[in-house]
């Protein structure tokens, strides 16, 4: 029979209860205390492949303030490794889910440059190195002036490309270049010649060319959440509203795999009360 009690337990037997996660914490310490005394050795530290894997553990699950301090960890035991630097680029990249502060966004943003800068650098032939700094100049050019904008605009064409090139079926290359082009041709005339006449332009772009990438990014990784919802707001700018509600749809129905899954979501969900 089902208790009917539970809700009276004493706050020392609640999973959550702060008094029971001190006990064990002091607990813990005891008996780490304990075992160096009787042993005379220290705990192990853990090692740069421990720290790495408890960092991919976290990020896993959308927590990117506990991976970065791992990840800042295992850097301090092993410099200059190219994957944990771009790791440490994409926690700064998205920790910026997890404040609404523009400033602070912009500071966790530009250190997401700092390391992804790095990583390249040490390993300029890895795809993903590429295409963090596409997405660090992406997330940076919501900041600024138009002229910075202009500029980082160029930059995230320029490495979204290069990457490609190193990885032609790299799903979130294709990804990046598909917005990339439906947010370019979506700007009005006025503001392209403007930007032409102060700035010097932008690359060409069109939306048949933001849909090609972004069907080819869906057909790479069909359960990506992100890839089926720009693709809806790519066909949606070309005016192919009941493909953009079939993907804003189908996109609702996927488990979460990123930290930016719920957020997209939550776009299509609005996108689909608006047609």
């Amino acid at each position: 029979m089902t208790s009917r009690v539970t809700h009276r337990q004493s706050p020392a037997s609640e999973p959550h209860s702060p008094r029971l996660v001190a006990w064990r914490g002091w607990l813990g310490a005891a008996l780490g205390f304990a075992f160096a005394l009787t042993t005379g050795r220290a705990m192990p530290s853990p090692s740069a492949d421990e720290l790495v894997q408890q960092g991919l553990t976290a990020e896993s699950r959308f927590e990117p303030k506990q991976a970065l301090l791992r990840f800042q960890a295992a850097d301090e035991l092993r410099p200059n490794d190219p994957f944990i630097l771009q790791r440490i680029s994409r926690q700064y990249s998205d920790a910026t889910t997890l404040t609404t502060d523009p400033e602070e966004k912009r500071r966790l943003a530009e250190s997401a440059l700092v390391f992804a800068r790095r990583a390249y650098e040490l390993e300029p032939k890895n795809p993903v190195n590429v295409l963090s700094l596409a997405i660090c100049y992406g997330k940076l050019g919501l900041y600024g002036g138009v002229e910075a904008k202009v500029q980082n605009a160029r930059l995230i064409k320029k490495y979204a490309e290069e990457a490609l090139a190193l990885n032609p079926d790299y799903d979130w290359a294709h990804h990046v270049l598909g917005r990339w082009h439906y947010e370019v041709a979506e700007l009005g005339g006025t503001k392209r010649l403007l930007v032409r006449m102060f700035f010097g332009g932008l690359p060409p772009a069109s939306v048949q060319d933001a849909i090609r990438h972004l069907e080819r990014a869906v057909e790479i990784a069909p359960a990506a959440v992100g890839h089926r919802v720009e693709l809806g707001f790519a066909y949606q700018a070309a005016g192919r509203l009941a493909e953009a509600r079939a993907e804003f749809s189908r996109c609702l129905t996927l488990p979460d795999q990123e930290i930016h899954d719920a957020p997209a979501k939550r776009r299509a969900q609005e996108a689909l009360a608006r047609l």
